[in-house]
C-alpha cells in the first residue's frame, strides 16, 4: 500500500515510539512495537486505529496520564505528521472512557494543541459523536484562536461529510448546529480556513440546498474581501446541479444563448483513452451575459445503469451577439477513486444550469488477454 506506507509506515511508527519512550521511559510500549510490525497489511485508517489501540493498552492510569505523556512528547519537534492520527484517536477514546466533563474538555484541549502538528479533524469525530453539544461549544471558541490550524479545525472537524472521518449523524441532520462556526470563519484571513468553510457548506448543500443558499446570502449581506470566492466554492455542487437560486446569488441568471451541436473527435474510445469534444456558444440576447459553463458526462456503472456527473469548464462573459468556442476532454484512464466501464456514453454542455443537446460516444471493452 504505497500511500499508506508513505504517510504512516515503519519509519513513522518508529519515530512515534521513540518520542513517546523519551517522554515515558518506563512504559516500554511493547504493544505499540507489536502494532508497528503489523502495519504493512493494513490500510491507512486501519493503521491509525491499530496504533491508537496499542497506545491505549500500553499506558494505563486514565486520561490524565496519557495526556501528560503526549504533552511531554511534544518537546520532540519530530513528534508530528501522520503518526499523530493514532495518538489523537487514543486521546479522544481515553477522554470518553473517563466519563468526566473535565477529562472530555482536556481531551479536546489536547487535540487543539496537536492540530498544528497534524490535523485533529479525524480524532475529534468520536468526541463529537459522544457529546455533540459539549464538543461544539468548545470548538466554537476555536474560531477566534490566533492559530489558523485551530480555526480550520473548528470547521473541518465538524464537516457533515468529512472524507475519511467518522460520520456524526447530528451534524448531517441539523446543519444549523455549525452555522455560528461558518459565519465566524467564512471571511477568515487565511485561505485554508476559508476553503474548509466552503467545503463544509458544500457538504450541507447536498441535502439542504435551501440552507446553503440562505447562509451565502447572509455572508453577502455582511460583505468582506473574500466572500465572493468562498461563496462560489461553497455553492459549486448546486451550480453543477443547475440550482437557480445558487446561480442567481453568484450573478448567473437565465441567458439567451445558442449552443451548437457538440463535435466529438472520436466516437469510439479505447479503454484508458480520452474523449475530446467542443462546441460554440453564442449570446443571442440584447444584453451582456455572464456564463458558467460545465459539461455533464453520462456513463454506465458496474451494473450497466446510467449515471451522470457534472464537471467544471469555466466562466465567460459574452457581449450581445458574441460567440465563444469551448473545448474540453475527459480521460478514461483507470484511477483508484473511479472506474469507467465499457458501453454507451454521452456528453452535454451545461450553461447557467441549463443542459443542451447531448452527443453520444462509446468506450470499447478491453481486449481479452491471451
Amino acid at each position: 500500500m504505497p500511500l499508506a506506507d508513505e504517510l504512516l509506515g515503519a519509519d513513522e511508527a518508529e519515530a512515534l515510539i521513540a518520542a513517546l519512550a523519551a517522554a515515558e521511559p518506563a512504559a516500554g510500549f511493547a504493544g505499540l512495537r507489536a502494532a508497528a510490525a503489523r502495519l504493512g497489511e493494513l490500510t491507512l485508517s486501519a493503521r491509525a486505529r491499530a496504533l491508537a489501540e496499542a497506545l491505549d493498552a500500553d499506558l494505563d492510569g486514565g486520561a490524565g496520564r496519557l495526556n501528560a505523556v503526549v504533552r511531554s512528547a511534544t518537546a520532540d519537534p519530530g513528534f508530528a505528521g501522520w503518526m499523530l492520527w493514532g495518538v489523537g484517536l487514543a486521546v479522544g477514546r481515553r477522554a470518553i472512557d473517563d466519563g468526566s466533563d473535565a477529562a472530555f474538555d482536556d481531551g479536546l484541549a489536547l487535540l487543539r494543541e496537536l492540530t498544528p502538528r497534524m490535523t485533529s479533524e479525524f480524532s475529534v469525530r468520536p468526541m463529537l459523536r459522544h457529546d455533540l453539544h459539549r464538543a461544539l461549544r468548545t470548538m466554537a471558541d476555536w474560531t477566534s484562536d490566533p492559530d489558523p490550524h485551530v480555526r480550520r479545525l473548528a470547521s473541518e472537524g465538524t464537516r457533515p461529510l468529512l472524507p475519511w472521518g467518522e460520520r456524526v449523524p447530528g451534524l448531517v441532520e441539523d446543519p444549523d448546529l455549525t452555522r455560528g462556526i461558518l459565519d465566524a470563519l467564512h471571511d477568515d484571513p487565511d485561505e485554508v480556513v476559508r476553503r474548509s468553510v466552503a467545503n463544509h457548506l458544500n457538504d450541507h448543500s447536498r441535502a439542504h440546498p435551501g440552507y446553503a443558499v440562505e447562509v451565502v446570502r447572509g455572508w453577502q449581506r455582511r460583505g468582506g474581501p473574500h466572500v465572493a470566492r468562498t461563496a462560489s466554492h461553497a455553492l459549486r455542487t448546486l451550480v453543477k446541479r443547475g440550482d437557480a437560486d445558487a446561480l442567481a446569488l453568484l450573478g448567473f441568471r437565465a441567458a439567451e444563448v445558442e449552443v451548437s451541436p457538440i463535435e466529438i473527435a472520436e466516437r469510439r474510445i479505447e479503454p484508458g483513452g480520452t474523449v475530446r469534444f467542443g462546441a460554440e456558444i453564442r449570446n443571442a440576447g440584447i444584453e451582456s451575459a455572464d456564463l458558467v459553463i460545465d459539461y455533464a458526462l453520462f456513463f454506465p456503472d458496474a451494473r450497466g445503469r446510467e449515471r451522470t456527473k457534472v464537471f467544471k469548464i469555466g466562466r465567460r462573459t459574452l457581449a450581445p451577439g458574441e460567440r465563444t468556442r469551448v473545448d474540453a476532454s475527459r480521460s478514461f484512464r483507470a484511477l483508484t477513486t473511479r472506474s469507467y466501464y465499457p458501453g454507451a456514453y454521452g456528453v452535454a454542455l451545461q450553461v447557467n444550469g441549463i443542459a443542451f443537446e447531448r452527443a453520444a460516444f462509446a468506450v470499447r471493452d478491453a481486449p481479452a488477454s491471451a
